[in-house]
């Protein structure tokens, strides 16, 4: 395969450094990098070295369009610099034989207020449908479910500038202006004016905003850490598309609102629910819609669709069976306290219930792809038993209500689930 001895190299390279990179044990005991340290770090998704955090999010992942994902990227630490950041990453796809790169760095304008300068210009992939809340930041998990199976991406190249700042501990605020070059990866028209556009441009600005009220922080060596991680918590984002800015194509808004609450019922069991719902207003095209974080493979019986349950993802949902331009979304799940069976075998029953409800304006508009809506309220219902085995579990979902399907096997979803903690 093209480009293969290449990706060697750099695989090869990656290896040896998060093999070989030495901690310098002669540094005082505060500055060493002990047993305990180093797990957390990887537990957030880094392997520290003396300037330089290689991110473990692009050692490798596979999804249906790519195949294998590999590469190296990372950000600098406090070591290089406290008032400066590079933050880049260079990955190969070898389904699709193509590379997708980051190059970023970000400047401390305000210590007090954790105010930082950032800029980024992307080469890469996204999910078609998906929507992130900037504030949200990065996220690490040791193993990305819904990613084996999305097959709907589209490719991005993006230029970016935004600030991040604290108005308190407790409310953040990003502010983001984007200009993006967009092209499906998928056969796709969005038909406007009697223009059918295959590939596009936008100029999008974005305001999100973090606020966890209850969460409660103390301060410790110059350094404000967080005491209770308190519910609920608020997050909102407002996007806004400018046409015939830089020579974006359309005009559209976004208003996207999250809120996620948990329920101690005793030290081993709680009750945790995610509200979600988004608005888009405006000619939006399909790579800017909303999905319902499907997480079901189209295949013809239940073990072909066995596959490895998300956490909020709704598991008997097909991939790209809806898109909507407006939804709301419910998942709560409660957490029975577990079955102290053995010392290291301490099974937990997990109940499940997911709802979705939503709707599109001119469906006509979206062009060689076929979809549904959500007008009718989705609804699916199951449990897990987590950790039976090295942090694997067994989930059982079911569709019923309005899109029950006709032949009962497709309402059924069997699956593993996977946590783990460092």
């Amino acid at each position: 395969m093209r480009n293969l001895w290449l990706y060697s190299i750099l695989f090869f390279f990656t290896y040896t450094i998060l093999a070989q990179t030495p901690v310098d044990e002669t540094e005082k005991p505060k500055d060493s990098i002990n047993s305990n340290t180093l797990l957390k770090q990887i537990g957030n998704g880094f392997f520290p070295t003396k300037i330089w955090n290689f991110d473990l999010r692009y050692l490798m992942k596979f999804n249906q369009y790519e195949g294998l994902r590999t590469g190296i990227g990372g950000v600098t630490n406090d070591s290089f610099s406290k008032n400066f950041r590079i933050d880049s990453y260079l990955v190969y796809g070898f389904k699709d034989d193509s590379f997708k790169y980051k190059i970023g760095g970000a400047y401390l304008a305000n210590p007090k207020t954790n105010t930082w300068l950032n800029i980024s210009y992307i080469d890469d992939l996204i999910e078609t449908g998906s929507s992130n809340f900037l504030t949200d930041g990065r996220f690490f998990s040791f193993f990305e479910p819904r990613l084996l199976n999305i097959d709907l991406f589209h490719k991005h190249i993006t230029s970016a500038i935004s600030v991040e700042h604290e108005i308190n501990p407790k409310l953040i605020t990003q502010t983001e202006i984007a200009i993006s070059n967009i092209r499906p990866t998928y056969e796709y028209n969005y038909v406007l004016d009697n223009i059918a556009y295959g590939s596009f441009e936008t100029t999008i600005g974005k305001i999100s905003m973090q606020w966890n009220p209850f969460t409660e922080l103390k301060v410790k060596d110059e350094e404000t850490k967080m005491s209770v991680d308190g519910y609920p918590k608020f997050t909102l984002q407002y996007s806004k598309s400018f046409r015939n800015v830089l020579n974006a194509d359309f005009n559209f808004s976004k208003l996207d609102f999250r809120t996620i609450h948990k329920i101690n019922h005793n030290k081993e069991s709680h009750t945790i629910g995610t509200l979600s719902m988004g608005l888009a207003n405006g000619d939006t095209p399909l790579t800017h819609l909303y999905h319902a974080y499907p997480n079901n493979i189209t295949k013809e019986t239940i073990l072909q669709r066995f596959s490895v349950a998300g956490i909020n993802s709704f598991e008997t949902m097909f991939f790209n069976e809806f898109f909507s331009d407006r939804f709301v979304t419910l998942v709560v799940k409660h957490y029975v306290k577990p079955f102290h069976i053995a010392k290291h075998f301490n099974p937990q029953l997990v109940l499940v219930t997911r709802y979705a409800v939503g709707n599109i304006n001119n469906i006509s508009r979206h062009q060689n792809i076929n979809f549904g809506t959500l007008k009718n309220g989705y609804t699916e219902s199951g449990l897990e038993i987590n950790k039976l085995l090295l942090g694997f579990g067994l989930s059982f979902t079911y569709r019923y209500g309005a899109y029950h399907l006709p032949r009962e096997e497709d309402n059924i979803a069997l699956k593993f689930t996977f946590n783990i903690t460092l």
